[in-house]
């Protein structure tokens, strides 16, 4: 207007187009600065939201999504409702109605270590205690990842995460995927022997798991913060915020059923969502070829068997019956063998001299054909003793010997034979048939 600077340097200054800017100057020597005014007043945008789709989605979280965050609901509208909203749109009307409350922007988030470039090069194993029912009971859901795609190979809710339920989740990732190259964890007790609280762990002391790691070629890595943890940390975050409501939308309020419904459907579909690609292709997973990965996977305890063949942990005492090999264990070390499943193991060297159930009964063989008792009046083996090592006949190969065999054959007595004269060849004999003898 006072001729100091070109329209189209005022245009630049504002930040709009040249012939934005030359309909603004028009306008403006037309109308005045009333035709600065903005035209769109007073007319409602064509991509605006119908206001019964807006009304039904506040009703959809106010009367069932309730308890979801803002991306778990915005699925479900997508899923289960065919409402294509923008998750931006969504959020704002949650929170302009009141019924979700502003947070501030997050701070990005930097990782230090990046994620190993194969599945199979380290797992995560970690649990988290919470009310996964939405009610006052208390559960532990264990979970398996792999550090490099972040799939989820075992995810279970157990009363309590312990040396057995750690041991179940290993063992069916071991049988499942096969074995891996570490295994990453917190200092829980049942992980490592921290001598001292806060400090390191004992390399040089093993645990029951680390003893069966360490049997299977696998290592163990300690976390010495949650920081540490970070990627098994947000794993937690977005299973605490996703499992409590899709088991309440389920209607599943047991914690058998709740495993159930993560084997057969849930680990899937989280694992549709949230699992990405490795950087580089192939697999650190090897198959395993161990076969006593049930002797593996058990809590192993050292005894010394009492005078009386008796062996105890605790109030929990077994009796031992005589074996074949030896009369009396007394005063011989033997290892107990707590099995998953609750059976107990009694191991003397590599023989089996015990089997009993989780109540204390011993574990009778199966055949009923064979006498309960024998040898010198002891009870047979455990079946593991038994099995054959060579599926031949036992018999002697009675084969006779031939004359023209390159190998002297040995007397079979030891009585002295007279030798005999040998006759000077005679010439040349003929038999009835006329053929030369």
């Amino acid at each position: 207007m006072a001729k100091k600077i070109t329209w189209w340097s005022a245009a630049e200054i504002i930040g709009v187009s040249d012939r934005t800017m030359r309909r603004w100057r028009e306008r403006l020597e037309e109308q005045g600065y009333s035709g600065l005014a903005d035209r769109r007043k007073g007319k409602p945008s064509d991509k605006r939201v119908p206001l019964a789709m807006a009304e039904e989605v506040l009703r959809l979280y106010q009367e069932t999504y309730y308890d979801l965050n803002m991306r778990h609901f915005h699925e479900k509208l997508r899923e289960q409702h065919g409402i294509q909203l923008s998750y931006t749109w969504v959020q704002k009307a949650l929170q302009g109605a009141g019924l979700v409350a502003k947070r501030g922007r997050r701070a990005k988030h930097r990782r230090r270590r990046e994620p190993r470039p194969l599945p199979g090069m380290l797992l995560h194993i970690d649990g988290s205690k919470h009310q996964w029912f939405s009610d006052e009971r208390w559960y532990d859901l264990i979970v398996i990842l792999d550090d490099a795609t972040k799939e989820i190979y075992y995810a279970q809710l157990v009363e309590e995460e312990s040396t057995r339920t750690v041991m179940a989740g290993l063992r069916h990732v071991i049988e499942s995927k096969g074995l891996f190259c570490a295994l990453y964890s917190d200092r829980g007790s049942h992980f490592f022997v921290t001598p001292k609280a806060g400090g390191k762990v004992d390399k040089g002391r093993l645990t029951q798991v680390g003893r069966a790691m360490k049997e299977l070629g696998v290592q163990m890595i300690a976390a010495y913060s949650p920081q540490a943890r970070g990627r098994s940390e947000r794993s937690f975050g977005t299973w605490q915020g996703r499992l409590p409501q899709e088991l309440r939308l389920a209607g599943i309020t047991t914690a058998e059923r709740a495993n159930e419904f993560l084997a057969e459907r849930y680990i899937g579909e989280f694992n549709e969502k949230f699992t990405v690609e490795a950087k580089e292709t192939g697999t650190a997973f090897r198959k395993t070829t161990r076969a006593d990965l049930n002797w593996v996977f058990t809590v192993q305890t050292e005894r010394v068997v009492d005078r009386d063949n008796t062996v105890a942990i605790g109030d929990q005492s077994w009796q031992l019956e005589k074996s074949r090999f030896r009369h009396s264990l007394a005063k011989s070390t033997v290892t107990i063998h707590e099995h998953l499943d609750g059976t107990v193991s009694i191991r003397f060297g590599p023989h089996v001299v015990g089997r009993y159930t989780a109540e204390g009964a011993r574990l009778r063989d199966t055949r009923q054909s064979r006498k309960e008792d024998c040898g010198k009046g002891g009870p047979e083996e455990a079946e593991e003793n038994r099995e054959a090592v060579s599926h031949g006949s036992h018999r002697p190969l009675e084969i006779p010997p031939s004359r023209d065999s390159h190998f002297p054959t040995a007397p079979t007595t030891t009585r002295k034979v007279r030798p005999k004269t040998r006759k000077p060849p005679s010439a040349s004999r003929k038999g009835s048939s006329g053929a030369v003898n």
